[in-house]
């Protein structure tokens, strides 16, 4: 079912607007696999170093991007090598890059341990992210307004996240990595996403999916989407909780499989798919996306999901 299917062109003639504006991080991944974690203070040997483009923006953009939505990305990469690395990466898969902003000094980074299960544990130093201003964002005014769907997260400065929903025609808001912040903004998520850590840290609680649904749409969401992993997600609005199952899959790497998620949805929500629907839809792209290491390596492509 959809709220409202769009027209390909603008009324005007004129080239559509952005399914999905992305304003978040830009990170170079740095993933080694391990047989185990080491314990304080011992040392473990891991697997050769691999480098792969990531963050939370750049993987949410991507992921929407290869499934063919119109995307843009707002965020900001450093002077370094790892700078040129990503820009290149989100060229190639399609993400427009008028705004990506560059800051002298070093890229985001993320630090990656995956395990023999395929669960990672992420370390992040936010380079040149942590410089994405107010400024910025106002001076991506037109191009936030009018997108579809605005997609955000905490891997840039509070300040910058809340000045752009405020822009934005409906918000998609993945409270990752977890960090308190104002009524207003979660007043704006439609839908407010998060794992089972994420609802607990905004909660201060935990509970069943559904309950901790119910609980932090109490706080002033206009929906929410707990995503479970293999076990798919719960997507609460007003008068209704709903579990979405996953496809089962061998997990290789979950390594960014969230932000595949996310992705997903803002782009079906932008397409006029109800929440349910889109949050279905989502589950199979996540699935898709921890069958191979990487994040945005990882991602899948349309015929890919059908598969599924």
């Amino acid at each position: 079912m959809s709220r409202e299917k769009v027209s390909g062109r603008s009324p005007d003639g004129s080239a559509p607007p952005y399914d999905v504006v992305v304003v978040g991080s830009v990170n170079a991944d740095l993933v080694v696999h391990v047989d185990r974690r080491p314990a304080p203070g011992e040392t473990v040997l891991g697997s050769d170093l691999a480098v792969h483009p990531g963050g939370k923006g750049a993987n949410q953009a991507v992921a929407a991007a290869r499934l063919g939505a119109r995307v843009a990305l707002l965020g900001r990469i450093g002077s370094d090598a790892n700078g040129e690395f990503l820009r290149r990466a989100l060229s190639g898969d399609g993400v427009e890059l008028g705004h990506l902003l560059e800051t002298p000094g070093p890229s985001g980074v993320a630090l990656i341990t995956v395990g023999p299960d395929g669960d990672n544990s992420i370390i992040v130093s936010p380079g040149a992210n942590g410089r994405l201003s107010e400024e910025d964002v106002a001076g991506a005014a037109d191009l936030l307004a009018s997108a579809r769907v605005v997609s955000l997260q905490l891997e840039s400065p509070a300040a910058a996240v809340l000045a752009a929903a405020r822009m934005a025609a409906r918000v998609v808001f993945n409270l990752s990595p977890p960090a308190p912040v104002p009524d207003e903004l979660l007043a704006m998520c439609d839908p407010l996403v998060v794992n089972e850590h994420e609802a607990e840290f905004l909660l201060g609680e935990r509970g069943t999916p559904e309950r901790q649904a119910r609980a932090l749409l109490a706080l002033g969401p206009r929906s929410v989407v707990v995503t479970l992993g293999a076990d798919g997600a719960v997507v609460a609005e007003r008068g209704s909780v709903i579990a979405v199952p996953s496809p089962r899959v061998d997990p290789v790497d979950t390594t960014g499989a969230g932000d595949a998620f996310t992705g997903a949805l803002a782009w079906r929500l932008s397409k006029g798919d109800d929440l349910a629907d889109a949050a279905a839809f989502a589950a199979r792209v996540g699935a898709a996306s921890v069958r191979r290491p990487g994040a945005q390596s990882s991602y899948p492509r349309m015929e890919e999901v059908r598969a599924l």
